[in-house]
């Protein structure tokens, strides 16, 4: 299988100099480095050329680096159902580019392209119609960076005496940040039947 895969890996190497940074073959599973201008081309021939026949799109996520310039790496996963194969494509972004929408080849990539747009705030041009999908549209930030704190922050929630969805900012009462970390039944005095036979045989 890797053979296969490492073949395939130079014939791609071969044919798409352009666009292709780097590749290596993991976990059963082609890994491209792929320049951002050049995403959409090798989309295109990954699905059209006959040696490939990439023509699905499985999923679009995105991994959160923000130690890194280039901060997330955008991340393509196609199937082959005609040569069994899969691809991973990963096209590395800083916060402030903008990539290009796949719609044009893929139009499953739409909500695909939405859900890494309202999760890391990652912007894709060309995109029919770029907005939240997950998320409400008052929401504040993109929570599957690394640096969203994991409260949130606002609440929101149905206010009875109002009888409408209110948004309120987050706030924590500090006896809610204390753990002991015990478990439930670590310290609890329990009464079980058949107990006090114990004690009377003392």
């Amino acid at each position: 299988m890797s053979d296969a895969l490492n073949e395939l890996g130079a014939f791609i190497e071969l044919k798409r100099t352009d666009c292709v940074l780097g590749l290596e073959v993991k976990h059963g599973e082609l890994n491209v480095d792929v320049t951002l201008s050049q995403i959409v081309g090798l989309v295109d021939f990954l699905k059209s050329d006959q040696t490939c026949k990439f023509s699905t799109l499985v999923d679009i996520t995105a991994v959160d680096y923000p130690e890194r310039a280039k901060r997330f790496d955008v991340v393509y996963h196609f199937l082959s159902m005609y040569q069994n194969q899969r691809i991973r494509l990963r096209v590395a972004v800083r916060e402030e580019d903008m990539v290009p929408s796949i719609t044009s080849v893929h139009p499953s990539a739409n909500w695909f392209e939405r859900e890494v747009f309202d999760m890391f705030g990652i912007l894709f041009s060309g995109h029919p119609d770029l907005r939240r999908i997950l998320t409400d549209y008052g929401f504040r930030g993109y929570p599957l960076r690394k640096d969203f704190p994991t409260t949130g922050y606002t609440e929101v929630r149905y206010d009875e005496a109002q009888k409408r969805v209110v948004y309120e900012p987050v706030s924590l009462v500090q006896e809610y940040r204390q753990f002991d970390f015990m478990s439930p039944w670590e310290g609890a005095e329990y009464i079980l039947p058949g107990d006090e036979k114990r004690e009377e045989a003392k």
